[in-house]
């Protein structure tokens, strides 16, 4: 079996935001909103949950993730590399022309399982991995980070009946929940409360957390499955922008490309903190 290789999540979720404010630059790709909100939970994922290994990157018993909410792929992309799964340097191709590193998330990349970036549909390409590995015997997990605007959709409250009634438990959703989605708040647009409440009214284990808590993460995340026999949902609470004080909590920063002066200051803020 694959074992996790644990690393300081903390200092690699800042490396994450850094590249991903570098690459989003660069390239003129935007989603920085997004990246930083979920930069914490990869980092927690990557630094010591997931059994993965860059020098095997499709072993049998490696566990699956599936970033559904694919614009947030520049922040996989710096995981991967961080991780060794490929060359760091190849990170500022990130969004131009001929480069494999595609605005929203691309299987094309070493420890990618499968491409994303439409919304709705990543939970319920987890549930049918989750299902084949529990009809296999297989020992795998699988993890799927959603957005909250995606569960504006019908698709993904399909997959959430799926993966209840065939009893799921390999299978672990976590809700980035900076209730901002791409034109506006969540309570705007089409609000969710009571979530946890919908999540195990379908039938899921349902846990919340403070979504930079690293420590909060890592001992949730350890814990799956939260019931033996039910699929887990882990709801983790953040920060849209978190990192930079001027994106934090801003709807404009989900289109927004970092230039000039902002991308300098950014830079200067994430940088300040290590």
């Amino acid at each position: 079996m694959i074992r996790p290789t644990t690393v300081d999540s903390v200092a690699l979720a800042r490396r994450i935001r850094a590249h991903a404010l570098r690459m989003t630059n660069a390239g003129g790709g935007s989603h920085i909103g997004a990246i930083f909100s979920c930069a914490d939970i990869l980092a927690v994922l990557y630094g010591g949950i997931l059994r993965v290994d860059h020098e095997a990157p499709r072993h049998r018993d490696r566990d699956r993730f599936v970033l559904s909410k694919g614009h947030a792929g520049g922040g996989l992309y710096a995981a991967l590399a961080e991780r060794g799964f490929f060359p760091v340097d190849k990170l500022l191709t990130h969004y131009q022309n001929g480069s494999d590193l595609s605005g929203h998330v691309s299987h094309k990349l070493p420890g990618v399982e499968v491409s994303t970036g439409a919304l709705g549909h990543g939970l319920s390409i987890a549930d049918g991995i989750a299902y084949s590995g529990k009809l296999k015997g297989a020992r795998h997990r699988v993890f799927c980070l959603l957005s909250d605007g995606e569960c504006d959709e019908g698709s993904t409250w399909e997959a959430v009946l799926f993966a209840s009634q065939h009893r799921l438990s390999n299978l672990v959703a976590i809700v980035d929940y900076n209730r901002i989605q791409g034109i506006a708040p969540i309570s705007e647009v089409l609000e969710l409360e009571p979530f946890a409440d919908k999540w195990t009214s379908f039938g899921w284990a349902v846990r919340e957390v403070d979504g930079h808590d690293h420590a909060a993460l890592r001992s949730a995340l350890a814990a799956v499955p939260f019931i033996q026999g039910k699929p887990s949902c882990l709801i983790a609470r953040t920060t849209k922008g978190k990192g930079v004080s001027f994106m934090e909590n801003s709807v404009l920063w989900h289109y927004r490309v970092p230039r000039g002066e902002e991308f300098n200051a950014a830079l200067a803020e994430l940088e300040g903190q290590q």
